[in-house]
């Protein structure tokens, strides 16, 4: 009787079986990239087709502002104008100090050119100096470092606010800022303004007697 053993034969790998769960993998990946992208950009487009309704049903509305001549608008202008009012050189303003309790005018005084705030500066208040991100006052000095400032320089050159107020110009042209500020209105105007009194006139010149 033969001692040959007998093997038990293993059927061959069929070709490309081992490659078909890469395959699919990435089928199904590249399926759900396109699935997400497609929601992302219905609910991107469903977003904004949604416009904000108040309480009362009204929608908003768009509205065609007209511009003169040069192509800006009324505010433009006006701002543009008290830029060149502010800083016209030469020019005599005139300030009222009114109580806002009793009307009264408390101080009337020219002004040489405009009125300024304390708060206006021509340096920022805080800096930043070098990588290191530390602030420090204006003035620090750090040898080659560069100093750098968030704050931006104002239409008029300088650095910080006014104080609040209205400005305008009546039929007339005459040009008018109104302050109020706690107990006093602050009225200035590129022409006098009609008062009854002044408790305190600046502008009247003492006796040489």
């Amino acid at each position: 009787m033969s001692n040959k053993k007998i093997g038990v034969g293993i059927p061959p790998k069929p070709k490309g079986l081992g490659l078909l769960p890469k395959t699919l993998m990435k089928k199904t990946t590249c399926l759900l990239l396109v699935l997400l992208c497609t929601f992302s950009i219905f609910c991107g487009c469903n977003t904004r087709s949604r416009e904000p309704i108040a309480s009362s049903g009204v929608k908003p509305t768009q509205v065609d502002v007209p511009v003169n001549a040069e192509g800006i608008t009324v505010e433009q202008q006006n701002i543009r104008e008290r830029l060149l009012m502010d800083n016209e050189v030469g020019s005599i303003k005139h300030l009222y100090v009114i109580s806002a309790y009793s009307g009264q005018t408390i101080i009337y005084s020219t002004v040489r050119g405009k009125v300024t705030s304390s708060s206006k500066r021509l340096s920022p208040t805080a800096v930043v100096v070098g990588a290191s991100g530390e602030y420090r006052r204006p003035g620090f000095s750090t040898g080659q470092d560069k100093m750098v400032t968030d704050e931006v320089v104002q239409d008029d050159g300088t650095y910080g606010s006014s104080i609040p107020y209205l400005y305008w110009w009546d039929t007339k042209g005459v040009y008018h800022q109104h302050y109020v500020s706690g107990g006093q209105i602050i009225h200035v105007s590129n022409e006098p303004v009609s008062v009854k009194s002044v408790v305190i006139n600046m502008a009247i010149e003492e006796s040489t007697e």
